[in-house]
């Protein structure tokens, strides 16, 4: 397994964490501090997504 230093990504075309180079930027969300915040990128992408509606119906 890599370490937790350098950038981590949520690959979108995949649905995986990647460590460093991988697929284009285009198709993952990040970069993120460690894996374990790359891995939950889709549940803060979804918390963020709700709370900004939740803001709009005001």
């Amino acid at each position: 397994m890599a370490g937790d230093d350098g950038d981590w990504w949520f690959c979108l075309k995949h649905m995986k964490v990647e460590h460093g180079p991988g697929c284009p930027n285009k198709d993952r969300m990040g970069p993120y501090p460690n894996e374990s915040a790359a891995a939950g990128a889709l549940a803060l992408a979804r918390e963020r997504n709700e709370a900004w509606r939740k803001d709009n119906e005001d």
